[in-house]
C-alpha cells in the first residue's frame, strides 16, 4: 500500500473487501456494477484532463506556497469587511473541531442540541443588539441579507397596497455599492422597482412598500432616520436598516428608532475577512413577520418528559415543505460562523464588547482630529469607525505612498479616501495612517501620543443594556469558555462520531490537509476588495479550481459566487432569464420541474420570476415522458427551461435523460441540471457530455467542504459557451459576464473556504475522483442488497441498480412505527437518521458516500435490520402498540439512568440495542413541535433554569 496516497485515505473501503461486497451485489467487479448503473450512452469515452494526483505532503506545500503570494496589508477598505481578532479558543475549539464542523443542519432536534443552543445564543446576540425581537439563526451574507429584507416587506404588503399594486422600493444611494448590486438583481426578477436616492429629500407614496438604510451609511456617516421610519409607517410602509453590528454597541439600535428589520454582517464579531467569507448575514425583525421571516430559527420547546430542549421553529415557512410559496429559497446559510460569532460575544460580554468599540471609535476620533492639521476635510460629522476624508492631493498621489508602507485605503475618487478602523487597529497604525497622508501633502507631522475621549456620539448614544443573560457573562475565561463549547460539542452527533447517512445530502469526509488551509494568516487576513496583486495566491486558485470544475462538469466556464445550492439554484435561473431576455425572449418564464425535485428547486424558479409547471413521475420514480411532451408543446411559447436532478432524486439514473433533455431543447427551452447528486457523476458522465446548458455544484456536498451544522456551503455554477456572458458579475471586482446579474455580496463567494474543494481534486486527480463515484455507487447497491428483505427498495433502474442512494418504503407498517419514529430509534443506536421522507412520504433516503468504511456501513444496515424486527414485535403484538421502544425513542442518559423505571422493556434493550464501544447519548426525549411553535420563544431569557 501507497500510504501517501491520499484516495486510499479518502476512501473508506479497503481493496481486500471489494469482492466481498461484489459477491453480495452480484456481480464480478466494479466495471460490471458500473455498467449495470450508468446508461452507456451517456458514460464518458475517456478519462477526465486534469493533472496527476498529489500526495497530502505534496498539496499542503502548493497550497502553502500559494499562500504566501497573498499579501497582508493593513487595510482600511470597510465596506462590510473589517480586520478581527478571532480568538484563538474559537478557532481551535471551533473553526478547526470536526465535532462542529461536520455536522448537519439541525433537523433531527434531539442529537443537534449542542450546536441550536449555540444558534441560540447568536439569535439573542442579535435581537439584544439591534433590539428587535425576533432573530433567524443565520443568512449567507450582507447584501442577501438585505434583499430578503426587501422580498419579507414586499410579501407582506397589506391588502390595500397588494390591490392597488404597490411595487416600488426605495433604496438610500449611500448603502454599499455591492448590497445595490444585489438588490437590483432581486428585484427585476420579481417586479420590484427600484428607486434611489437621499433619504432626507425622499416623500413616500402609496406606490412604495417599503425602504432601506445604511446605518452607518457607506461614507461612515451617522444618521438620524427617526423621522424617515415615521415617515414610511405613516404611508404603511416598512423600514429595513442594514447596520455594521459593532457599532451598535455604542449607537442607539434600529429597533429604537422605528425599523422593521434590521439586517448586516456579523463579519466583525471574531470572523476572518478570508476574501470575502465566509462570513454570515444577519436578520432580525418585529415578530409582525414571523410567518414571512427568511432562514432557519431556533425556538425553545419541551421534549416528551416536559424538559427544556430545542428544535427549529415555523419550519411551515421553508422551501422543503412550502416549496415555491416559501418565504426564502435558503436551505444551506451560515451557520458555523455564526456559532463562532455568538461564541466571540459569549467570551467578550456586553463590557468585552462596548471596550472593543468604545476604541475602535476613540482611535477614529483621535485620527479625524489630526487630519485638519496636516490640510484635509474630514465630512462626517458623527461617524463611528469610517472616516470620508477630501484630499488636497490627487488621491493618485497617495496611493503609492500607502502602497510602499502597505496600507490600503478606499479610494472614493480622484479627491476623497475612505478609511475604516477596526478591532486591531492601534494608536501606532493612526499616526503610520497620518503620516502618509502628510508626506502626500507635503506636510509635517507629529505623532499622536495619546487618544482624544471627545464626546460626538451624544444624540445617538445607545442608553438600553445588550447581552444581559448570564451565558454572555461566565465564560470569560480561556478555560471557562473552552469547556462550555465542549460541553456543546458533546450533545450532538456529527461525523467525528458516527456515519451520517443523509439522501440527497453527501455527507462524506472532510479531510484535515483540505480543511487546515482555512486558518492560514494568508488565506484568513485579505480584503475581498484589495489590488489583485496582494490576492495572488487566492485568485491562481480561484482560476485553476474553476477550470477543473468546468472539466468535471464538461461545460465550458465557472462562477464561484453563488454562496450555498439554493444560491447557485438562483444564480443559474438568472444566468437563465438574462439569456433570454438578451436574446428578445423575454416572455419565456416557464420553468418546467418533475415532482420530486428538491424544495430548493421550485422556490429558486420562483424568485427568479419564472411560472413553475410541475411535470410528474411514473410508478417506477421516472420522469413521466409523456406528461414532458404535453407540457413542453403547450408551454412551447413560453417554456424558459427545465430543472432536473441526475440521478434523480429518487436515486436512479434514469435512462431517458437525452431523450428529456433534447426535447426541452426543441421547444427552446434550456436544461439546468441540479448538481446535488453530483456524487455519482464525476468521472464517469457529466451534465456537459448529456447536453445540459448549465448546472450548479454543492461543494459542501460532492466536494468535501463540509455542512458546518447548516453551512457555510458554496454552490458554484458551470454553463455551456452560449451562456459564458451570463456568468455573476460584480460592481467592484471585474469578474464574470458583461450581461451577468450579481447574487451576492464578494465577486468569488466564499473564497477562504475554496483551499478544501481545491485540495480534495488535487489529491484525488482524475483516477481519484472516479473511484470515489464508483465506491459511492458500490456502497449503495451493496446497503440496497443488504436492506432489501427487511425494506421495500421503492425504485431501481432498469437493471435493478440505484445510483449512490436508494429510498426505503416504509408505508407499510408506518401506521405502527412512522419514518419519524424510527429516526429518533435510530438515536439510540448512534447514528444520525437518512433523509425522513423525502422525496416520497413515509420513506427514508439513504446514502452512505464513499467514505464510510465497510464496518460501519455494515452497522448501520444492522441497526436498519434490528429496528425492522422491533416493528415486527408492534405488529405480531409481542409490544405494546403505543408503549414501545420505537414511540418512546430515543432514550437519553437522563431516563434510562432514572430510580424508576416503568417502561416495558429492559433498560439495555432501550439504550444498547447493539454493542457498540462510542455509545451516544441523545441529550433530550423525542421534541415537542408543536408546543414549541404554538409558544415561540426564540431567544434565551433570563428567567430560564
Amino acid at each position: 500500500m501507497d500510504s501517501t496516497n491520499f484516495e486510499l485515505r479518502h476512501i473508506g473501503i479497503k481493496p481486500s473487501e471489494v469482492k466481498q461486497m461484489l459477491k453480495v451485489i452480484g456481480v464480478s467487479s466494479i466495471e460490471e456494477l458500473t455498467e449495470q448503473t450508468v446508461p452507456a450512452k451517456i458514460r464518458l469515452k475517456e478519462p477526465l484532463k486534469m493533472d496527476a494526483p498529489m500526495s497530502e505532503y505534496e498539496y499542503l506545500n502548493h497550497i502553502r506556497s500559494l499562500a504566501i503570494q497573498n499579501r497582508i496589508y493593513r487595510t482600511y477598505i470597510g465596506m462590510g469587511y473589517y480586520n478581527t481578532e478571532t480568538p484563538a479558543v474559537i478557532m481551535r475549539n471551533v473553526l478547526e473541531n470536526p465535532g462542529w464542523y461536520t455536522s448537519y443542519t439541525p433537523y433531527q432536534a434531539e442529537i443537534s442540541q449542542g450546536r441550536m443552543e449555540a444558534l441560540l445564543n447568536y439569535q439573542t446576540m442579535i435581537s439584544d443588539l439591534t433590539a428587535l425581537p425576533l432573530a433567524n439563526s443565520s443568512l449567507l451574507d450582507e447584501a442577501t441579507a438585505c434583499a430578503e429584507a426587501m422580498c419579507m416587506f414586499y410579501n407582506s404588503r397589506s391588502r390595500e397596497k397588494v390591490k392597488n399594486g404597490a411595487n416600488k422600493f426605495f433604496v438610500d444611494e449611500d448603502l454599499f455599492p455591492q448590497t445595490v448590486h444585489v438588490l437590483q438583481t432581486r428585484s427585476a426578477a420579481l417586479g420590484i422597482e427600484l428607486t434611489t436616492g437621499k433619504y432626507g429629500e425622499f416623500s413616500f407614496t402609496q406606490e412604495f412598500f417599503g425602504a432601506i438604510v445604511q446605518y452607518p451609511n457607506q461614507w461612515g456617516e451617522v444618521n438620524d432616520y427617526a423621522a424617515f421610519a415615521a415617515k414610511a409607517k405613516e404611508q404603511g410602509c416598512f423600514v429595513a436598516a442594514a447596520c455594521d453590528l459593532m457599532s451598535l454597541a455604542l449607537l442607539t439600535p434600529p429597533g429604537e428608532w422605528g425599523a422593521d428589520c434590521a439586517t448586516g454582517s456579523v463579519q466583525r464579531f471574531g470572523l476572518p475577512m478570508g476574501f470575502g467569507g465566509p462570513a454570515a448575514g444577519y436578520f432580525a425583525c418585529k415578530e409582525d413577520f414571523k410567518r414571512q421571516m427568511p432562514g432557519r430559527i431556533i425556538g425553545i420547546t419541551v421534549d416528551a418528559h416536559g424538559k427544556r430542549a430545542l428544535r427549529m421553529a415555523l419550519q411551515t415557512r421553508e422551501q422543503h415543505i412550502k416549496r415555491e410559496k416559501a418565504t426564502s429559497n435558503i436551505c444551506t446559510a451560515s451557520a458555523l460562523m455564526a456559532v463562532m460569532s455568538g461564541f466571540y460575544a459569549v467570551y467578550h460580554g456586553q463590557e468585552g464588547i462596548s471596550s472593543i468599540a468604545n476604541r475602535i471609535h476613540t482611535l477614529t476620533k483621535t485620527l479625524n482630529d489630526g487630519l485638519s492639521a496636516i490640510g484635509y476635510i474630514q465630512h462626517n460629522k458623527v461617524f463611528f469607525d469610517t472616516l470620508a476624508i477630501q484630499c488636497p492631493v490627487p488621491t493618485e498621489t497617495i496611493r503609492p505612498i500607502a502602497l510602499q508602507r502597505e496600507i490600503n485605503f478606499r479610494y472614493i475618487c480622484d479627491e476623497c479616501i475612505g478609511v475604516s478602523l477596526d478591532e486591531t487597529t492601534t494608536l501606532d497604525d493612526v499616526n503610520d495612517i497620518l503620516s502618509i497622508l502628510a508626506e502626500a501633502a507635503g506636510k509635517s507631522f507629529t505623532p499622536v501620543t495619546e487618544t482624544k475621549q471627545t464626546e460626538i456620539l451624544s444624540d445617538f448614544r445607545r442608553t438600553s443594556s445588550y447581552l444581559t443573560h448570564p451565558v454572555f457573562n461566565t465564560y470569560h475565561s480561556e478555560t471557562e469558555l473552552m469547556r462550555y463549547i465542549k460541553m456543546l460539542e458533546l450533545k450532538d452527533l456529527s461525523l467525528n462520531r458516527a456515519m451520517i447517512p443523509l439522501g440527497s445530502c453527501t455527507m462524506k469526509l472532510n479531510a484535515a490537509a483540505e480543511m487546515l488551509p482555512m486558518s492560514y494568516a494568508r488565506f484568513q487576513a485579505i480584503h475581498p476588495f484589495v489590488p489583485a496583486d496582494q490576492a495572488k495566491g487566492y485568485l491562481t486558485m480561484i482560476r485553476n479550481l474553476e477550470k477543473d470544475l468546468a472539466t468535471i462538469t464538461g461545460l465550458a466556464a465557472v462562477s464561484l459566487q453563488p454562496l450555498s445550492g439554493a444560491s447557485g439554484e438562483y444564480a443559474g435561473l438568472m444566468v437563465i432569464r438574462n439569456y433570454h431576455h438578451a436574446n428578445g425572449n423575454g416572455h419565456r418564464n416557464v420553468c418546467l420541474i418533475p415532482s420530486s425535485a428538491h424544495g430548493t428547486n421550485p422556490a429558486s424558479a420562483a424568485m427568479a420570476g419564472m411560472k413553475i409547471v410541475v411535470v410528474n413521475a411514473t410508478s417506477s420514480g421516472e420522469i413521466d415522458i409523456d406528461d414532458l411532451k404535453t407540457k413542453t408543446e403547450e408551454y412551447k411559447d413560453t417554456l424558459s427551461c427545465i430543472m432536473i436532478t441526475y440521478p434523480s432524486t429518487h436515486g436512479v439514473f434514469e435512462e431517458a435523460i437525452l431523450d428529456i433533455i433534447d426535447l426541452v431543447h426543441q421547444y427552446g427551452g434550456l436544461v439546468y441540471m441540479d448538481g446535488a447528486n453530483m456524487n455519482a457523476q464525476v468521472g464517469l458522465t457529466s451534465p456537459g457530455i448529456m447536453g445540459a446548458d448549465i448546472c450548479h455544484l454543492n461543494l459542501h456536498k460532492t466536494f468535501a467542504m463540509p455542512h458546518g451544522g447548516g453551512g457555510p456551503g458554496v454552490g458554484p455554477i458551470a454553463v455551456s459557451e452560449k451562456l459564458v456572458d451570463f456568468l455573476p458579475n460584480h460592481r467592484i471586482v471585474e469578474t464574470g459576464g458583461k450581461q451577468g446579474s450579481a447574487v451576492s455580496a464578494t465577486p468569488y463567494g466564499y473564497p477562504m473556504l475554496l483551499p478544501v474543494t481545491y485540495g480534495y481534486i488535487k489529491m484525488l486527480g482524475a483516477e481519484g475522483l472516479k473511484k470515489a463515484t464508483e465506491y459511492a455507487i458500490l456502497n449503495a447497491n451493496y446497503m440496497m442488497m443488504r436492506l432489501k428483505d427487511s425494506y421495500k427498495i421503492l425504485y431501481t433502474g432498469e437493471k435493478g441498480r440505484v445510483a449512490h442512494e436508494m429510498i426505503l418504503d416504509c408505508n407499510s407498517f408506518g401506521l405502527l412505527a412512522s419514518v419519524g419514529d424510527i429516526a429518533k430509534r435510530l438515536m439510540d443506536y448512534g447514528f444520525h437518521a437518512p433523509t425522513v421522507a423525502f422525496p416520497v412520504h413515509g420513506t427514508l433516503m439513504v446514502e452512505p458516500t464513499e467514505s464510510e468504511p465497510l464496518s460501519e456501513i455494515d452497522r448501520l444496515c444492522d441497526a436498519l435490520i434490528q429496528i425492522r424486527e422491533e416493528i415486527v414485535e408492534i405488529e405480531t403484538g409481542k409490544a405494546d402498540p403505543k408503549n414501545n421502544l420505537i414511540h418512546n425513542a430515543p432514550h437519553p442518559m437522563y431516563v434510562v439512568c432514572d430510580d424508576e423505571w416503568n417502561l416495558p422493556y429492559s433498560r439495555s434493550r432501550a439504550a444498547f440495542p447493539m454493542p457498540n464501544v462510542d455509545k451516544y447519548w441523545p441529550t433530550v426525549s423525542k421534541v415537542d413541535d408543536a408546543y414549541g411553535d404554538r409558544n415561540l420563544v426564540c431567544r434565551v431569557n433570563l428567567i430560564e433554569n
